[in-house]
C-alpha cells in the first residue's frame, strides 16, 4: 500500500511539473518584434491604428487596455508600445 502511495505521488509530481513548464511561452513567440506582434494581434478585431494616431501617453493607455483585451503578455505589450512610440517620433 505504501509503495502504491509513493508511485502515485511521483506520477502526480511529474504531471504537475510537466504542466507548469508547458505554460512558458516558446522562444519563437518571445523573439517576435513589436511590429510583428502589432500586425498579428491588432488586425484580429479591428483595423490597426497608425502609430501617428495617438501620442506616446495615449499609446501607454491603449496598449495597457489591449494587453488585457488581446491577452498579451506584459513583454508583448511593452514591445508593441515601444514600436508604436518609436514609429510616432
Amino acid at each position: 500500500m505504501k509503495k502504491l502511495s509513493v508511485i502515485t505521488s511521483i506520477i502526480l509530481m511529474v504531471g504537475i511539473i510537466g504542466y507548469v513548464s508547458s505554460c512558458a511561452p516558446s522562444a519563437k513567440i518571445t523573439a517576435k518584434t513589436g511590429a510583428q506582434i502589432w500586425g498579428e494581434n491588432c488586425i484580429r478585431c479591428h483595423n490597426p491604428a497608425s502609430p501617428s494616431t495617438f501620442s506616446d501617453v495615449q499609446w501607454d493607455v491603449a496598449t495597457l487596455h489591449m494587453q488585457i483585451r488581446a491577452n498579451l503578455t506584459p513583454e508583448e505589450a511593452t514591445k508593441v508600445k515601444e514600436f508604436l512610440q518609436a514609429a510616432n517620433n
